[in-house]
């Protein structure tokens, strides 16, 4: 046993995944108990399911790892439910459980595998296909390794929430919470993602600014919701129009920034690039909107694009082009209107 324990202690703190721990203790749980398969077990009460998540087979009783079975015909719950955590006669005791007579278990230990809450995650077992007695202090041990167990998937547990909180943070943290497009933030990591990118193949990026003229007006007249309803099914048609590898972001307010690379040299004129690249968001940028009472008509934005090289310009420098660019096209729809 002082062997055992010394195995343990140096496998223990040095697992690093529930695997990696799992696995050591089914081979010392197997010498223990001289119980010719040992595994352990993952519960899915919802789907009624129960998985074998990892399995050691040293005799002809073979467990098989990655199976699943019915949660309601398997030897484990009938040993919760009836609070005994072994046998050497299963048929006598639980004849009438498909899987184990299938599978030929004679022999059965078990202990739930519970967090702290309560929760069950699953359970670890031994069993035979022999009929073979107790070996003394073989449930304290059972039981101690499921506890080890518990404990580990609720660290791994508490990992992933705390993965997922981080990620969804992240996500919040460059994402615009009312149209779902990347913000100001992401658009200027990408900027400068493209910048780099460009620099190297030698070819420019586009830049787009949008602005939408008379949102103010659909704001007060017909209130803020409407505007909201516009500035989403804006982001809808304007994102329909980009290419494979092109991004949409909201800058703020009625504003939003379309990028995306340049032609390569030789492939197509910059200015027709430029060109095509406005029209297209231009064209997606009318839109009709049902309101209560009437249908909005909105004629479009003004769509400013530049095509700039990283080699001679900053990204805050693009996107003022791009600003002053957007302004040029808004002056000149104002003095055609």
């Amino acid at each position: 046993m002082d062997k055992i324990l010394q195995t343990l202690s140096e496998r223990v703190t040095q697992a690093r995944d529930l695997e990696s721990l799992t696995r050591p203790l089914l081979e010392m749980l197997e010498a223990v108990t001289g119980l010719e398969s040992t595994y352990l077990t993952e519960i899915d009460e919802g789907q009624s399911t129960q998985h074998i998540r990892y399995a050691r087979n040293v005799a002809g009783l073979q467990i098989p790892e990655g199976a699943a079975v019915d949660w309601s015909d398997t030897l484990c719950r009938r040993a919760i439910d009836e609070g005994r955590l072994f046998t050497d006669n299963v048929a006598e005791c639980w004849g009438d459980s498909d899987a184990a007579r299938i599978m030929g278990i004679r022999t059965y230990l078990s202990s739930p595998v519970r967090t702290s809450s309560g929760s069950l995650y699953g359970t670890l077992c031994a069993a035979s296909a022999e009929r073979k007695p107790m070996v003394a202090g073989s449930e304290q041990l059972i039981g101690f390794f499921a506890r080890l167990i518990a404990e580990h998937v609720e660290r791994e547990q508490l990992l992933q929430q705390l993965q997922r909180a981080n990620d969804e943070l992240s996500r919040q943290a460059l994402c615009d919470p009312l149209t779902g497009l990347p913000n100001r933030r992401a658009l200027m990591q990408e900027l400068t993602r493209l910048f780099s990118l460009s620099d190297r193949a030698g070819h420019p990026v586009l830049i787009a600014f949008i602005d939408l003229d008379g949102f103010k007006q659909i704001n007060d007249i017909h209130g803020h919701e409407a505007g909201d309803r516009l500035l989403t099914t804006m982001a809808r048609q304007l994102g329909s129009a980009l290419r494979s590898g092109d991004m949409l972001a909201r800058m703020g307010g009625d504003e939003f920034v379309a990028v995306g690379m340049g032609p390569i040299p030789g492939e197509e004129t910059v200015e027709g690039a430029v060109r095509r690249f406005g029209r297209r968001l231009f064209e997606h940028s009318v839109l009709q909107l049902a309101l209560s009472s009437r249908v909005l008509h909105y004629p479009g934005a003004s769509v400013g694009v530049v095509a700039v090289d990283p080699a001679h310009t900053s990204v805050d420098e693009a996107l003022r082009q791009a600003d002053a660019r957007m302004y040029e096209v808004k002056r000149q729809r104002r003095a055609l209107g």
